[in-house]
């Protein structure tokens, strides 16, 4: 990991501090593949706006558009400023729909400042919630378990389902509204402490993956078999559930995690063969084929968060500079919920 510049105060900055991506990781990443520069703040062009960021977001799918190959997301260039979704607040406006002090999220870099263009930003709400849930439950987070659930999963009360990852910023939230969908509802974590947390906000049953014959807990949690499979790691996790799909059962494909760091794609069992005996749809899942719907997402999602309805846990590390290593983390397994980088204080 490469550092250029000397610290600059978070809150009262005169440069801009952004990472860039330094080469390309070879299996798992390491620091140094990230760079950190310095740059003059840029100035906003003709209706731009400035944002200074205040929370920064890592995220599994990042890893995939630090490769050199296609994907749903466009890959990095080595040199190039990582993009980010924030929640940032608005220092110059140059559009009326924005004024400075606005707090505002959108996807933009994994720096102190930015320049957007006013469709590239959405007003964050504080009547929803704290500004951090913006990143996470009341965010992209949030709304791709909302949807993937809702509309791909399709649960109905008194179905199975389970979640994998489910400790995460999405798994979480999917769990808990198919337990509001008065679902059985099973996930699997990595940790002791994230079953314990998954069983106190609603789930029927939690599996540490890491300690159970994965396989036999799943089966003992599922006496009935999986109607929904929410799928955010793939490997060993989604080749235990698979022989327990039901007839119609479903299967949001949501991440595979567990394969991101991989040099070649794993080979493992055929199954697809179980498709063709339960008549199974799977179906992957990406939260920008709904960004029309995504008020009508965060509407209920908010309601259930002031009620108390929707539980969330949040994992912040302090400073742009600990970017990298935030998002590293995110590979290990050890953090709850939503990871976020604090970046700045508000001004007011």
């Amino acid at each position: 990991m490469l550092l250029r510049g000397a610290y600059v105060n978070r809150a009262m900055g005169t440069t801009n501090r952004q990472w860039e991506l330094s080469s390309r990781p070879t299996g798992e990443p390491t620091t140094e593949n990230f760079e950190l520069i310095e740059s003059p703040i840029p100035e906003p062009g003709q209706k731009e706006i400035l944002v200074r960021t205040l929370y920064m977001s890592v995220d599994p799918y990042m890893r995939g558009r630090m490769r050199d190959a296609e994907s749903y997301a466009e890959p990095w260039d080595v040199g190039e400023t990582m993009r980010a979704r924030v929640v940032g607040e608005v220092v110059e406006s140059n559009h009326s729909e924005f004024d400075t002090g606005d707090v505002v999220t959108g996807n933009l870099y994994w720096a102190e400042y930015a320049v957007a263009d006013a469709d590239e930003l959405r007003p964050v709400d504080p009547d929803r919630g704290p500004i951090t849930t913006s990143l996470g439950v009341l965010g992209m987070p949030g709304i791709t378990a909302y949807f993937g659930l809702l509309d791909v999963g399709e649960p109905k009360p008194g179905e199975t389902v389970v979640v994998s990852a489910a400790a995460g910023a999405v798994g979480s939230v999917v769990g808990q509204i198919a337990d509001m969908a008065g679902c059985h509802v099973v996930g699997t974590a990595g940790t002791d402490e994230k079953v314990e947390w998954l069983r106190s906000v609603g789930f029927d049953d939690a599996i540490n993956y890491n300690d159970d014959d994965v396989g036999a807990a799943i089966r003992e949690a599922c006496p009935d078999g999986v109607d929904v499979y929410f799928d955010n790691v793939g490997g060993p996790v989604t080749d235990a559930v698979w022989p327990l799909l039901n007839v119609r059962a479903r299967v949001p494909v949501c991440g595979q995690i567990s394969q991101y760091n991989a040099e070649s794609v794993p080979e493992g069992p055929r199954k697809l063969w179980k498709l063709i005996e339960t008549r199974s749809r799977v179906e992957g899942l990406l939260v920008s084929d709904y960004a029309g719907r995504w008020d009508e997402a965060l509407e209920q999602l908010g309601e259930w968060v002031r009620n108390g309805d929707l539980q969330y846990r949040e994992h912040v590390v302090d400073g742009i500079e600990n970017a990298p290593e935030a998002f590293l983390g995110l590979f290990e397994g050890s953090k709850i919920g939503k990871q976020l980088v604090a970046v700045g204080e508000p001004a007011r």
